[in-house]
């Protein structure tokens, strides 16, 4: 409890959203607004969002609300909290006032590899004074900067009347009529971010967002209940991002598939909670969908229904026999979950138009775990161009492929067993015309010999080795190590489980 004299102060209601008078990045809701037994004067409960706080909204013995944890409520007095600015007066204080050595420090991009980098700013008093011009303004971040409020009406359009991109990320806003009042007063407002903002879970007075293309609600609380309701209100939508919301439901309200949608493209649940595939499905008819992000679910299997699967799914609807899932999906993003069968793999050839696809981190995929290694998903999956965020070429595919097939030859010799196993098998053998090995009869065990032999070209090209010329010789194709120019995990691969065909030529390298 913090116990500072009582001065003119601001008066707070309760679900009012605050944050720390020193402090916009610590954030809560106001819980209760009165007097607390045995302490003068007035005090606010608030239920801090980082849960760092004293207690769970009892004193003494005396419950006056209840945080949501054990030691994430509060008392305070008013005046060590604030209510929250307006957003033009955000803008002031982002664009119009000199930045200090923390906010610098705090100035970065990420890296492909996920990682900050520092943005040194060239020209920085050129920059500033142009920012300072709000009517040139195109894009504005206020992230953290305890706005609460749109301000006086017109007040924006007139401030910032060509901005179009907007990054509201942790503020105060809870109201969807405030986010509607913020939108209506600019046109040009193609992308929103209202992450990290507890949003209402009525959503009211909310007008047609027009021109909003990119929504982003990463954080927020919402629900797909919502959602439902949003999307008549953003007729315009492409990419709709709900990172971090602890849904678990896809929930359509007039059919059992999500209808509307006409212009989304990419839809992003990554870190959510959905474990069922069925729930998924619910998002099938999304006509325009390119992009679907599951990354960090709690999904177990995959599947594509076929025919009369879909007839019963899309509810039995006589005009709906021949129509296709995900008829436009070309990415799907699933790493981070529980998958483990690779029929969840093979199905992913079903998918029409699936190219892009992500399964890093799921045990079926972790040769650790007992999972399969990326040469093995490369052959299973016919179509697909970027596996795990690298690119397939032709040749790593080829590679693959043939590896692939002599792999499961090596260790599999019951042809209803490979059909069942591995589906793509005689499609492959046959492409790259792999040929059975056929024993040999009676006593040639010579001849038997010199036809397992292949003729393979040695090369060194370590620094340190000095010139040698190749040298050619004869191995047996069950010969292990270590041929390929990469580091292997397993030495006791043979050269028909590498790929190794004859003619090839191995690379020796020193190892960095």
């Amino acid at each position: 409890m913090q116990d500072d004299s009582a001065e003119s102060s601001p008066e707070f209601r309760v679900g009012q959203r605050v944050h720390s008078a020193n402090d916009p990045r610590r954030i809560g809701t106001v819980k209760y607004v009165g007097p607390i037994e045995g302490h003068a004067g007035e005090w606010v409960g608030v239920d801090w969002d980082t849960g760092e706080a004293k207690h769970d909204g009892s004193v003494n013995g005396i419950r006056y609300f209840q945080a949501g944890s054990d030691r994430s409520g509060s008392f305070v007095r008013a005046k060590v909290i604030s209510p929250g600015i307006s957003v033009v007066r955000a803008l002031e204080l982002r664009y119009r006032t000199d930045s200090t050595k923390e906010e610098e420090d705090e100035m970065y991009v990420f890296s492909a590899s996920n990682k900050r980098v520092s943005v040194q700013l060239v020209g920085k008093d050129k920059i500033q004074d142009k920012l300072s011009r709000f009517e040139e303004l195109t894009g504005a971040s206020l992230s953290y900067l305890g706005v609460s409020t749109p301000g006086d009406p017109g007040q924006i359009g007139t401030a910032v009347p060509n901005l179009k991109e907007l990054d509201l990320t942790g503020n105060l806003l809870s109201e969807w009529k405030d986010v509607s009042t913020i939108c209506e007063q600019l046109p040009a407002l193609a992308a929103l971010n209202l992450s990290n903002n507890l949003m209402s879970l009525d959503i009211c007075g909310l007008a047609q967002l027009k021109s909003i293309r990119i929504l982003v609600l990463n954080d927020t609380g919402i629900k797909w209940t919502q959602i439902e309701k949003l999307k008549h209100s953003l007729p315009a939508i492409e990419e709709l991002h709900l990172m971090g919301n602890n849904i678990s439901t896809i929930e359509p309200t007039s059919s059992s598939v999500v209808q509307g949608f006409d212009s989304l493209r990419l839809l992003n649940l990554e870190d959510n909670c959905i474990a069922e595939w069925d729930e998924i499905l619910k998002l099938s008819q999304i006509r325009g969908l390119e992009q679907l992000h599951l990354n960090k679910n709690n999904l177990n299997r995959i599947y594509y229904p076929h025919n009369t699967r879909i007839h019963e799914f899309l509810g039995g609807n006589e005009s709906q026999k021949e129509r296709k899932l995900f008829t436009n999906l070309r990415c799907l993003l699933l790493g981070g979950n529980n998958i483990e069968d690779l029929a969840s793999v093979d199905v992913l050839n079903s998918f029409p138009k699936l190219v892009d696809i992500r399964l890093s981190e799921n045990p079926v995929a972790d040769p650790g775990r007992g999972g399969i290694p990326r040469f093995v998903l490369i052959a299973r999956l016919a179509k697909v161009e970027i596996l795990n965020g690298s690119e397939v070429s032709p040749r790593e595919r080829k590679d693959s492929e043939i590896r692939y097939v002599r792999l499961v030859m090596s260790k599999l010799h019951d042809p209803q067993e490979i059909k069942q196993v591995h589906p793509r098998f005689a499609e492959l053998k046959n492409f790259h015309g792999i040929e059975d090995e056929r024993p040999s009869v009676g006593g040639a065990s010579l001849q038997k010999m010199a036809s397992g032999l292949l003729s393979i070209t040695l090369k060194c090209v370590g620094a340190t080795m000095g010139e040698k010329p190749p040298l050619t010789k004869k191995l047996p194709a069950t010969t292990t190590g270590s041929p390929l120019p990469i580091l292997l995990d397993d030495e006791m691969e043979s050269l028909m489980d590498l790929g190794i065909g004859n003619g090839s030529t191995i690379l020796i390298d020193e190892e960095s």
